[in-house]
């Protein structure tokens, strides 16, 4: 309990997103795939321990149980309850960014939150265009090379990203 008291109510409004998101991403999934009753309760412990440590592995093994449940359970088309699935992990995801951002007392600043939020709105518009796409090319043929070209593509965002965020190194 003392734990809780050193929080700011901003913070502890990110912890429940934490808590909550992952768990209601697996459920909103169609409801003739909804997983079984031991799943949810790894799910929820998962989050549980996910909102409570922020910065640990529980949130990529979290999250990553999400996928893979999704992944799993999708095989016959992607239904449209993934569009909110990908939001909530998201979410989750940058609420855990700025629990992050420093100790428990520290609180979360109203240009630190806009900032996440316009990120994290930017990032979300994705989600409805990849199902549109997954559902226009559901059933085709695959084109001959396109996994060569997504390598490609994947190699070459890395370079910028790995680029893009390091720090030129002064001349002596």
């Amino acid at each position: 309990m003392n734990l809780l008291s050193r929080e700011t109510p901003a913070r502890l409004l990110l912890r429940g997103v934490i808590l909550v998101a992952p768990v209601l991403a697996v459920l909103s999934a169609r409801p003739d795939d909804l997983p079984s009753g031991w799943f949810l309760i790894v799910t929820l412990a998962l989050s549980t321990g996910f909102a409570a440590m922020p910065e640990s592995a529980l949130g990529t093994m979290c999250l990553g149980v999400v996928v893979v449940w999704w992944t799993l359970a999708t095989s016959g088309g992607v239904p449209v309850g993934a569009i909110p699935a990908a939001v909530l992990l998201l979410a989750a995801h940058v609420s855990s960014v700025l629990l992050s951002y420093g100790p428990p007392r520290l609180p979360v600043g109203a240009a630190l939150l806009l900032r996440w939020l316009r990120r994290s709105a930017g990032v979300a518009v994705a989600a409805p265009l990849v199902w549109l796409v997954a559902v226009v090319v559901d059933g085709a043929p695959e084109p001959p090379g396109v996994w060569v070209a997504g390598l490609a593509c994947a190699v070459v965002v890395c370079i910028v990203a790995a680029t893009s965020v390091t720090a030129p190194e002064d001349a002596p």
